[in-house]
């Protein structure tokens, strides 16, 4: 399928995209770096692209079993006429250069353990929304420890920041990108070259969630919608039903952050 054949142009959609891709920033600096050997790397299959909001602030939220998804889905948001925000590791944003890269390009430090209740991710969140801008988040919080690669439990900060920015999510699955870098490797297999499919769904309604207090069971219950949404995306790509009961690490003695021996 060609990329982008279902993408619906119109006079908005045009302005909005040429508004954020054409003028200068330093996502020319990243989309120069990474655009030719991401082409070279791999073609992309987007389904249901015309779901993916052209304008106004929402959360992208896609399924997260790669080390290199977040290259993958901000070459996708590209692609798609918007400029994509992730939350990072603070860590990232002190070496040299690329600190520099991420920071003017308006990515969103987190602290190593911490969480988007955290005071910066919180104003960043605020900022984006207030300008109508993208911000990537995972629901998953690290890379799945599912053996089979299906979504495991879902963690709160896609919908915190959904629900008190007052922004719709928008859930996408893509598979593929293991063929280009397995879970957890350190290595990149631009040869042969790589399809990697990726589907948009609908806009999740939170509807039934705001007004109440953001207490963890509200939250819990959030996430719980948004990673049903993300994981019938991924069974439609991959054409099997994922397991019943979703991979749950606590319950098998794995820690949520780190690599881990599968």
């Amino acid at each position: 399928m060609p990329e982008n054949n279902d993408v619906p142009a119109t006079p908005e959609s045009t302005a909005k995209i040429r508004s954020e891709k054409s003028s200068p920033s330093a996502f020319w600096i990243l989309a120069g770096l990474i655009l030719p050997v991401m082409n070279l790397a791999a073609r992309y299959e987007i389904l249901d692209a015309h779901k993916f909001p052209r304008s106004g602030a929402f959360v992208f939220s896609p399924n997260h079993y790669s080390e290199i998804d977040p290259v993958v889905m901000g070459v996708v948001a590209w692609k798609l006429g918007r400029l994509p925000r992730f939350l990072a590791k603070e860590s990232v944003f002190k070496i040299p250069v690329i600190g520099w890269v991420l920071t003017k390009s308006g990515q969103i430090p987190v602290q190593r353990g911490g969480s988007v209740r955290g005071s910066e991710p919180v104003k960043a969140a605020q900022r984006l929304a207030d300008k109508g801008q993208i911000v990537v988040v995972y629901p998953e919080g690290s890379l799945t420890r599912d053996p089979d690669l299906w979504p495991m439990r879902g963690k709160t900060g896609a919908v915190r920041i959904a629900l008190e920015q007052g922004i719709p999510i928008v859930p996408a699955a893509h598979w593929g990108t293991q063929h280009l870098m397995e879970r957890y490797s350190k290595k990149v297999h631009l040869f042969p070259r790589k399809t990697i499919t990726v589907k948009i769904g609908d806009p999740i309604d939170l509807a039934q969630f705001r007004g109440r207090s953001l207490d963890t069971a509200t939250l819990n219950e959030a996430t719980a919608v948004v990673m049903l949404a993300i994981t019938a995306l991924l069974e439609d790509l991959r054409g099997e039903k994922a397991p019943v009961k979703r991979w749950n690490p606590a319950e098998h003695n794995q820690k949520e952050t780190g690599r881990f021996e599968a």
